[in-house]
C-alpha cells in the first residue's frame, strides 16, 4: 500500500485494514463479462455473432431472441411466446412436443442439469457434434430434435440469472451468464432462449419474488434424458436437532 493510501486509511484499525480490498471497477469486455459475471440479455440479442470475438464466446446452438411485451392499460400485459414456423424456432426447424410450466420461489436456484446429445450409430460423438454445430451450423436438418431434448424457455414473472456451460465432447468449455426479465418487467431483457443438448444450464432467481417459467421441449419428458449436477443450493437439510428427534436419539 502506498504512503498516500496508508494515510487515507489511517483511521482504521490495522488488522481490519489488512483485511480490506478495493473493488475493481474497470470495465471488462462484453465477452469477458458474458463468461464471468453476466450481462443483460438485451446485449446478446444485439450482438453480431459472426464477429470473431463473439463467435468464439458464443455457445454453438444457443439462441436468444427478443420478445415484445405489450402494456394493456388498466389490465396488465400481453406477450407472445413464439409462432410455429416463424421467427427463431421457424428458422432452426424446431417445434416443441411438450410445453410445461414451473414456479421457482424467491431466493432459490435450479442447479445445473444437462440433456445428452443423440449420436447416430457408428458415429464418433465429437466428430458428429462438430459437423452439426461447427462445420454445417445452418444445416438444421442434421439436428436430431426427436431423439434428444432441446429446451425453449420463456419467463413470465421475476428476474432471472441464466448460466450456460458447454460440456459437449470435443468442444471447448464456454460459459454464458446473462440476466432475463419476466413479462411483468417490460424491457429489452424480455427474451426467449433455446438451449441445445450437451449444454448444462442453471437458473438463479434475482430479487424477492417468485419466477414463473414456461418452457417447451423437443421431446416429451424422459427421466433418462436428464443428468443433474449435485448441488447444495437445492438441498434444504433439516437441523441436526430435528434429525436426531426423528431418529429417536
Amino acid at each position: 500500500m502506498s504512503k498516500h493510501k496508508a494515510d487515507f486509511w489511517q483511521g482504521i484499525d490495522p488488522a481490519a485494514r489488512d483485511a480490506l480490498s478495493a473493488r475493481d471497477y474497470r470495465a471488462a469486455s462484453l465477452t469477458q463479462e458474458l463468461s464471468e459475471c453476466g450481462v443483460d440479455a438485451s446485449e446478446l440479442v444485439a450482438v453480431d455473432r459472426n464477429e470473431r470475438e463473439f463467435k468464439e464466446a458464443w455457445i454453438p446452438g444457443v439462441e436468444i431472441f427478443a420478445r415484445k411485451i405489450h402494456a394493456q392499460r388498466h389490465r396488465g400485459v400481453f406477450g407472445e411466446f413464439v409462432r410455429r414456423d416463424e421467427g427463431a424456432l421457424g428458422r432452426v426447424g424446431l417445434w416443441p412436443k411438450q410445453w410445461s410450466a414451473a414456479r421457482m420461489f424467491a431466493n432459490t436456484a435450479k442447479g445445473f442439469h444437462v440433456h445428452p446429445p443423440s449420436i447416430p450409430k457408428g458415429s464418433i460423438a465429437a466428430d458428429w457434434l462438430k459437423r452439426v454445430f461447427i462445420d454445417e451450423p445452418e444445416n438444421y436438418s442434421l439436428r436430431r430434435y426427436e431423439e434428444e431434448q432441446w429446451d425453449v424457455m420463456f419467463f413470465l414473472q421475476g428476474r432471472i440469472e441464466i448460466i450456460l456451460c458447454d460440456v459437449r465432447a470435443g468442444f471447448p468449455r464456454r460459459v454464458m451468464r446473462f440476466f432475463v426479465d419476466g413479462d411483468n418487467y417490460r424491457s429489452n431483457n424480455n427474451v426467449g432462449i433455446v438451449i441445445p443438448p450437451g449444454v448444462a444450464h442453471a437458473i438463479r432467481v434475482e430479487g424477492t419474488e417468485d419466477v414463473i417459467t414456461v418452457y417447451g421441449t423437443s421431446t416429451v419428458f424422459h427421466p433418462e434424458f436428464e443428468g443433474r449436477v449435485a448441488s447444495e443450493i437445492e438441498t434444504a437439510e433439516l437441523p441436526d436437532s430435528w434429525q436426531r428427534f426423528l431418529k429417536g436419539e
